[in-house]
């Protein structure tokens, strides 16, 4: 009989950083009960092994639009094989946790299915499967808390041998803190551009980017840390009114370095700037020089994670480059174990107290009022809490990573092919305790002026919505700035109906009021006229929803409804289907109002209706982009 391991292996799939936090939360609690754990992440792992693990923690996040993450598409196609009976993993444990936001149609639709396939593969679940959400008013640790208090309490049932110091053994805080899990490396280096000194501008910017960004914590696997290329803004201008409560801009770039090649639908990450000032307070408050040179390195340690893929190059960096071009201490609230660390670090014992009752299951809301409902940042925290003096590797691992921000493009390739466009709502919000708050990439890139010549990283994605042939008919549902990718369809079909025939558009497009923040207004009225993309010549047509000119809220599924038997007409001729916007209620309003329609005018019943358009989605006729 094949011996089963006695370590506790604890697999997660990340795409943010998110399911990593927790894999390691549970690893920590795990070592507080004497138990050996290993993490692995699922791209770090051969599948074929399963069937010689005991008992198997999952951690996994679910992205997009129900999608699993990068790393786990291989893992995830090894499960899905035909030849793997029912009996695989008979005599396996295992216990699933997701990560996901409730506002998106596909909830935690990841950890859903994978908890499925390994009970028909013959696997046993410890418990019921945990489901994190975003949207909680106490974030994911709400459903966090009570699940691993189920999971420790099941496991010392069933699985006592991983426990061999009984069930009631518990390890303190302070023995087991130990040792960061990143080393700095501090360096006598007389001048460190020694080694690139024969390199362009563009080509020193992207080699500092990309190796402060390889030594980073926040390191995602299969993360490319250089930039792919660097714009340099050449208009910035707002398309709501001033008066308006929400400022949305416009944005061109121009390539500066090499001109790469995208496609509508694709998706342009950014990495944005964090305040000069905020980042040398960080690191006045923590005493560091920020003319040191370092490099940082996964310090190697015994039952922790060790990502193999992470390329710290031997070159040294200025601190103080490393920390604003990787830690966000300006923006991101710190999370729960941040907290944990400080106390043992304070010396004042009203604060060590606070800090300890905050990292505790017990202060966790009162933790979430303070720290994510007023999104205090580290400096911040640090500030609240002036005793703390943490040594720097500690803020390497914990501080927030400073993360890209991404945007629908909004530009066709064939009408800029030099340039690339974005529209951005520049976020701002009041706190309940009435703190101004901003969003700090598009809150940077408001304060641009397109004179300066401020070279701003960027990486091109496929995004959610591929581009289509010029044939497809297309019906297309961006309220706000879900119009962003189909402004770029609409000046390709553009450019196509120049040289050919290109099929029927119909937009559906929504906002508050006419005269405030009708997006883009000009534009689509100057394409609806004179056999444009979406003129009725060309069988295309444009329809906005005003939610408040009038009494009764208006919304683009109202809209759509008025124009039932078009949408019907299109969606017999083949048509696809393409969603952008907030995620929150709008994907699956206009999923029922989809619904309605095609059971109205087929005559059908709505449970066909809905069938029907499962088999759009599957055939990849329905396309939905969501963001919160």
């Amino acid at each position: 009989m094949e011996m089963k391991s006695k370590t506790l292996l604890i697999l997660y799939a990340t795409q943010t950083g998110n399911a990593l936090d927790v894999a390691e939360r549970i690893a920590r609690e795990a070592e507080r009960r004497a138990c050996t754990v290993v993490i692995r992440s699922t791209d770090d792992y051969d599948a074929n092994s399963l069937p010689a693990e005991d008992t198997v923690i999952f951690v996994v996040s679910t992205t997009g639009q129900g999608d699993t993450p990068d790393s786990m598409k291989v893992f995830w196609r090894f499960l899905l094989q035909r030849n793997i009976g029912s009996h695989w993993l008979e005599g396996i444990h295992y216990a699933v946790f997701g990560l996901g936001d409730s506002g998106y149609q596909k909830y935690n639709f990841v950890a859903k299915k994978l908890d499925k396939r390994l009970s028909d593969l013959g696997a046993t679940a410890v418990v019921e499967k945990g489901l994190g959400d975003d949207q909680h008013p106490s974030g994911y640790e709400a459903a966090l808390d009570p699940w691993l208090s189920s999971l420790w309490s099941r496991l010392n049932e069933i699985k006592p041998h991983f426990f061999p110091k009984g069930p009631d053994f518990l390890v303190s805080n302070e023995e087991l803190i130990g040792l960061p899990k990143f080393q700095v490396t501090y360096h006598n280096v007389d001048d460190i551009d020694s080694r690139l000194s024969t390199a362009t501008d563009f080509k020193y910017l992207q080699m500092q980017i990309g190796r402060a960004r390889s030594m980073s914590s926040g390191k995602v696997p299969h993360e490319k840390c250089k930039p792919d290329a660097f714009l340099k803004m050449v208009k910035n201008f707002p398309l709501t009114r001033a008066s308006h409560e929400k400022d949305v801009r416009h944005f061109e770039f121009e390539f500066v370095s090499q001109v790469i090649k995208y496609e509508i639908g694709d998706v342009l990450e950014v990495l944005p700037s964090q305040s000069p000032a905020a980042v040398d307070s960080f690191i006045q408050r923590c005493n560091l020089d920020p003319e040191s040179l370092i490099t940082v390195h996964p310090r190697e340690m015994e039952n922790r994670h060790i990502d193999n893929n992470v390329n710290t190059l031997d070159v040294p960096i200025k601190l103080r480059t490393f920390v604003e071009l990787t830690m966000d201490v300006t923006s991101a609230s710190p999370r729960r174990y941040f907290f944990e660390v400080m106390s043992f670090f304070a010396t004042a014992e009203h604060e060590k107290e606070r800090l300890q009752y905050f990292a505790s299951p017990e202060g966790r809301d009162d933790l979430y009022q303070y720290n994510q409902k007023e999104r205090r940042t580290v400096l911040e925290v640090l500030e609240d809490f002036p005793s703390v003096q943490m040594p720097f590797e500690w803020f390497v691992q914990l501080a927030p990573p400073l993360k890209n921000r991404a945007f629908s493009i909004s530009s066709s390739p064939l009408a800029h092919p030099t340039q690339v466009h974005l529209t951005v709502d520049v976020v701002s919000w009041t706190t309940p305790f009435k703190r101004k708050r901003q969003g700090l990439c598009s809150t940077w890139l408001a304060s641009l002026d397109p004179e300066q010549s401020i070279y701003i990283p960027v990486w091109f994605h496929k995004g959610l919505l591929p581009p289509p042939p010029p044939s497809l008919p297309l019906i297309v549902i961006g309220p706000g700035t879900g119009c962003a990718p189909f402004r770029g369809f609409v000046e390709e079909r553009a450019v196509q109906s120049q040289s050919g025939t290109i099929a029927p558009t119909l937009l559906f497009f929504g906002c508050r009021n006419e005269n405030n923040d009708f997006l883009y207004r000009d534009f689509w009225f100057s394409h609806s006229e004179n056999d444009g993309v979406l003129s009725e010549a060309k069988g295309g047509g444009f329809y906005a929803a005003f939610s408040r000119d009038q009494p009764q809220k208006v919304y683009v599924q109202h809209k759509m409804q008025e124009q039932s038997e078009r949408i019907w007409n299109l969606l017999c001729e083949g048509a696809a289907i393409y969603v952008a916007g907030s995620s929150t209620k709008m994907p699956s309003d206009v999923m029922v109002a989809f619904e309605e329609i095609i059971s109205k005018e087929s005559g059908a019943p709505r449970e066909s209706a809905v069938r029907w358009l499962r088999s759009l989605e599957k055939a990849g006729k329905y396309h939905v982009e969501a963001w919160s």
